[in-house]
């Protein structure tokens, strides 16, 4: 009985004519260059396909550089941006400080006694008792502050030292109504006191004379009198008088120079060293009396 289907190469057969065949077209490929002008040829049919296949690659590629560069320049931007806001401030606080070391140059200026320790010192905190016009600072008994020590600022008297902690300090301000100090006017050497008001921005000068030589924009220096305020430094300026025949006195105000409102440095003023001065005759002969008894 014959098979219905003839059997054809075993699959051994195949795969050597295949091998036999392919070795064949490798050499004459590479010795003769048969397939050259069909490889050309079909290289050149192909290369719109590989362009049309390369271009999502393209694409992406292309907006994946200008995202990133997108990205790199929103980053710089911003740290543009944090830097310029950076600088501006340091602009803010050069200017500050450029206040705040003109405001000392002048402070260090002041009429200020060169024999007498200076201490300068910042404003921490405004007493909000409506009743006292006290200011707190930065400075206290271990920086050598003391009780009734002098406070001036770069334009005149503020007040006086009347608490004093270990690292602060309680300034009384010449316009609280329970502050008074000797002064003089500059002009004519006319002894008056300044009183407080209880008003920030204004002194009493009470127990004037009708006859007093005041007048209005004279200005008002420490005494020296009552051994707490130095001699020589500016309180105030007269701004109001009144002469009223009907009052025993005129009744006369008076600005204070320093900026009481807008304090921020304050020298403090320390004690001077008063030589001792030597003895009279007299007192030698009445120790050495003392002595001898």
């Amino acid at each position: 009985m014959k098979p219905i289907f003839n059997r054809g190469p075993t699959l051994e057969s195949r795969l050597l004519i295949v091998v036999v065949l392919s070795l064949g077209l490798l050499i004459s490929d590479g010795l003769y260059g048969v397939f050259k002008p069909l490889r050309s040829l079909l290289t050149t049919l192909v290369s719109p396909v590989q362009y049309i296949a390369s271009l999502p690659a393209v694409f992406l590629d292309a907006s994946t550089d200008r995202i990133i560069s997108q990205e790199q320049l929103i980053t710089e931007n911003e740290a543009l941006i944090q830097q310029l806001v950076i600088l501006q401030a340091d602009n803010q606080r050069y200017q500050s400080l450029q206040a705040e070391n003109e405001q000392l140059r002048k402070l260090l200026d002041a009429p200020i006694q060169t024999n007498l320790p200076k201490k300068v010192a910042e404003l921490m905190a405004v007493d909000n008792n409506p009743y006292s016009l006290q200011v707190l600072i930065n400075k206290g008994s271990i920086n050598g502050v003391f009780n009734t020590q002098p406070v001036i600022d770069d334009q005149g008297v503020v007040g006086q030292i009347v608490d004093v902690a270990q690292t602060t300090s309680r300034v009384l301000l010449v316009s609280d109504l329970s502050h008074a100090i000797p002064v003089r006017i500059l002009r004519n050497n006319l002894r008056l006191i300044a009183n407080g008001s209880g008003e920030l921005n204004l002194l009493n000068i009470k127990h004037v004379p009708h006859s007093a030589d005041v007048a209005e924009g004279d200005i008002l220096i420490t005494s020296g009198l009552g051994n707490v305020f130095p001699e020589g430094y500016p309180v105030a300026v007269i701004s109001q008088i009144k002469r009223d025949e009907g009052r025993p006195f005129a009744m006369v105000k008076a600005t204070p120079l320093a900026r009481l409102d807008r304090l921020r440095y304050l020298l403090l003023l320390g004690q001077q060293e008063m030589p001792l001065a030597p003895l009279s005759a007299t007192e030698n002969r009445v120790i050495k009396g003392d002595l001898n008894e």
